[in-house]
């Protein structure tokens, strides 16, 4: 076996992008980059990320392997040649038609619904509700109505051909990675194994500030995100009782039109924007509770994981594969049902003891479960086994 395996790490997004993709991706890269051969393990290897995000050769140096932004078609066939296993953050067409087409050994990890869902939210968005599967079950004209608002017609049909296109690809990978069990079952494809994200230690630590009149929300700003339906209960509460306070930490297209319902709350809601990871234990101290209350597109919850190592309670919908995060340390409402969120709040705030115990199991939950070591030493295994299975 060689002594360096090729790895080329495609993701369409990459930093500086913000986002839960683009912070797995950083720490896969620099954990796999840091995998070295030894007498254990006679193959270490040579990491390339590919992304099609710009950025700056300065802030690229720093990282311990190597970055190639923008590459257009031949730099990247150029790339996927050389390489002796690809891994794709997604099934992007393109690098997965290449990779294919050059026999490459093909890892695809699903940070989404794409194989299974025009437009891989797993939403319908006519009304923002969780889709029951339109694809999957046949009901293709449900497909194109469900984009045709936002994209037009003709690029609701273009996205809705490409769907199977993609799945029949997916199925041709030399192994499909999912971070949740629900989502492997879910997506049902060939090959595919479930290793769950892993965090940092260093995420966070309970915060001895933290307030159980004081609610937090993590992410972006985006219909998907149920923000809306936080805002809601949240008035419901206010209406109850005073001293309330909402922090809502994230940026997007949603902001003006969240900060105009926040400004009818009769409570305290304070946005603050995109928030560096060095700076988010101060954000979220004085909140001893994060809600998520997202309407669909999660397929594993990386900020639920991050703010249960801080020891925070979780509220989350009832999506998959936020119940499989927070499990039973955490509450769970119907998606999108406002008055379900406020009943969780509320608990929280009746019994402060409760919350507290809850944010305690949430934390040893996190450290058991959500191993950064765990992670990068599973996807590893899986690279050195579709090259040796390649004849590497």
């Amino acid at each position: 076996m060689s002594k360096c395996i090729k790895l080329v790490l495609y993701a369409h997004d990459s930093l500086p992008s913000v986002g839960g993709v683009q912070r797995i991706v950083l720490h896969l890269a620099r954990g796999i980059a840091g995998r070295t051969a030894s007498s254990e393990q006679p193959c270490g290897f040579e990491v390339t990320l590919v992304t099609e995000t710009p950025g700056t050769q300065e802030e690229d140096r720093l990282l311990p392997f190597r970055v190639v932004r923008e590459p257009g078609f031949w730099k990247l066939a150029g790339l996927l040649r050389k390489s002796d296993v690809v891994h794709l953050a997604g099934p992007a067409l393109l690098p997965l038609s290449m990779g294919l087409l050059l026999g490459k050994p093909v890892v695809v990890e699903h940070h989404g619904f794409h194989s299974i869902c025009p437009n891989g939210q797993l939403l319908y968005e006519p009304d923002e509700t969780p889709c029951p599967g339109h694809y999957m079950a046949g009901r293709y004209a449900k497909c194109v109505q469900c984009n045709a608002k936002s994209l037009g017609f003709l690029r609701s049909v273009r996205m809705f051909l490409l769907t199977p296109f993609r799945r029949w690809l997916s199925n041709r990978a030399s192994r499909n990675i999912t971070p949740t069990k629900w989502l492997e079952n879910l997506l049902h494809l060939r090959r595919s194994r479930t290793i769950v994200h892993g965090i940092s230690p260093d995420a966070g630590t309970p915060s001895a500030e933290a307030s159980v009149s004081t609610f937090a929300y993590q992410g972006r700003l985006v219909s998907t995100k149920g923000v809306g339906v936080l805002l809601e209960a949240f008035r419901r509460l206010c209406h109850e009782r005073e001293g309330l306070c909402l922090t809502i930490i994230g940026s997007g297209p949603a902001d003006a039109s969240l900060r105009a319902t926040a400004a009818k709350v009769n409570g305290h809601v304070e946005f603050l924007d995109y928030v560096p990871e060095e700076e988010l234990h101060r954000a979220l101290a004085k909140a001893a509770t994060v809600v998520m209350p997202s309407l669909g597109g999660e397929v594993f919850g990386l900020v639920a994981a991050e703010n249960m190592l801080r020891g925070k309670l979780l509220i989350v919908s009832d999506l998959g594969a936020l119940h499989e995060v927070v499990s039973d340390t955490g509450f769970v409402f119907s998606v999108g049902d406002a008055s379900a969120l406020a009943d969780r709040m509320r608990r929280v705030l009746d019994n402060p003891s409760e919350a507290a115990a809850m944010g305690r199991a949430a934390r040893a939950r996190a450290m058991q479960a959500f191993s950064m070591e765990s992670m990068i030493e599973a996807h590893a295994a899986t690279y050195r086994e579709a090259f040796v299975r390649k004849g590497g």
